[in-house]
């Protein structure tokens, strides 16, 4: 298991937005009086989401808002790997699986666009707009090699797919999440192959009732 830290330079403070107090009382509120501290989970993901990392201030605000002490957020946040620590790209941070099903389907050669188009992994680029790690599985198997950009999956990469979405994201664009093969969901690639025959939808090979075994044909209606 790795061992993840706090970033060495942290800013001063940290205070939620005003257009975010109403989403941190709302989740507080969520839980029945004693209970407040179960928010925590949601409210650092507030944080990630208003600052794009986790900073150490901000969990003594978490630590705060909730009554509980900074060490126990602090263990929460360091565990689960959802939760960046230090600064990521302010337009895309991307997540590139590189376990055995995306490696065997490319995702190495998707770390070398990455590295070529934003730099060194685990660090944001030079205008600190884009930033990159490798990681886990993201359980998306069946639609290797992929990666989650943001909040979202891209599926199906090639270097070709990946080098356009950075090149979308750079310009200010949304792509749009899912396969870049336009596959439907996990399904498989192309068309069907089994399973093919119209007649085994129409009804025109079903044996009738009477030609069972040990059949019982029903009463006809009254």
């Amino acid at each position: 298991m790795s061992v993840r830290r706090l970033a060495k330079e942290q800013p001063a403070s940290f205070a939620f937005a005003p257009d975010i107090q109403d989403k941190v009382a709302w989740w507080i509120a969520k839980f029945p009086p004693g209970r407040q501290q179960s928010a925590v989970i949601p409210l650092l993901w507030l944080v990630q989401k208003q600052q794009g990392w986790v900073c150490e201030p901000a969990l003594r605000v978490v630590a705060e808002a909730l009554s509980m002490p900074v060490i126990r957020v602090l263990e929460i946040a360091t565990f689960y790997t959802m939760f960046q620590l230090k600064p990521v790209g302010t337009v895309a941070h991307v997540q590139l699986c590189g376990t055995t099903p995306c490696m065997l389907r490319g995702a190495n050669s998707l770390k070398g666009v990455l590295a070529a188009k934003i730099g060194a992994k685990d660090h944001c680029s030079t205008d600190g707009r884009f930033s990159w790690e490798e990681v886990e599985c993201l359980g998306a198997c069946a639609n290797a090699p992929m990666a989650a950009i943001n909040d979202y999956y891209y599926e199906d990469l090639t270097e070709a797919s990946l080098e356009a979405l950075l090149a979308d994201f750079d310009a200010g664009k949304s792509p749009a999440p899912g396969s870049a093969i336009g596959r439907e969901g996990s399904a498989p690639e192309g068309p069907a192959l089994t399973l093919t025959d119209p007649r085994l939808y129409d009804g025109s090979r079903a044996k009738p009732l009477g030609g069972l075994p040990n059949a019982v044909t029903p009463e006809p209606a009254q």
